[in-house]
């Protein structure tokens, strides 16, 4: 049986590519991997959408960027950027969404929706450090260094901002029949 694509999903999904999108020129240059708001608008698209879409979000955003329209951090865009030292954490966003998505959808419960994301943080961090030593010849150590210990506190931050956020979001979403 084929399932009919709402626009409203169509709509929402480019709305929180476009979102991912403003929220990484929010940046700090702290080092080789800048420190920005992208992660947040993972977290929220999985907390606002259906599995499906919110992979589906984060893959536009990385398409949008791979042809060139200037969304990631900095203002960058192409190719370069998704093959260079930061493209994996990029790809990571997908997981981000999903497993916050899935974990909204299957229970609901605060304790379930944090795992999700610790979860999808997780396999984003490990993607993108493994493509970043690949690509620069770091060591494990000096790319955790770089890469994922200064964003930790920050990155789980955002995910609690998300939580709270989205729970708001799609109460009114839902009043308004969005939803």
């Amino acid at each position: 049986m084929k399932r009919k694509i709402a626009t409203k999903d169509l709509v929402l999904t480019a709305l929180f590519a476009a979102l991912t999108a403003v929220l990484a020129q929010i940046q700090l240059p702290i080092g080789p991997v800048p420190f920005n708001l992208a992660v947040f608008g993972a977290f929220l698209a999985g907390m606002l959408l259906e599995p499906a879409w919110a992979a589906a979000s984060m893959g536009v955003y990385m398409l949008l960027g791979a042809v060139g329209i200037p969304v990631f951090a900095g203002f960058m865009g192409g190719p370069a950027v998704l093959l260079g030292k930061t493209g994996g954490y990029v790809i990571g966003y997908i997981f981000i969404a999903l497993a916050t998505a899935l974990a909204v959808k299957r229970s609901g419960k605060l304790p379930v929706i944090g795992a999700a994301m610790l979860a999808g943080l997780l396999v984003c961090y490990g993607f993108g450090t493994a493509w970043f030593m690949a690509v620069t010849g770091a060591d494990l150590v000096s790319a955790l260094g770089w890469c994922v210990l200064p964003f930790i506190v920050p990155d789980v931050c955002k995910g609690v901002l998300a939580c709270v956020l989205g729970r708001l979001l799609a109460g009114r979403l839902a009043k308004a029949g969005v939803a």
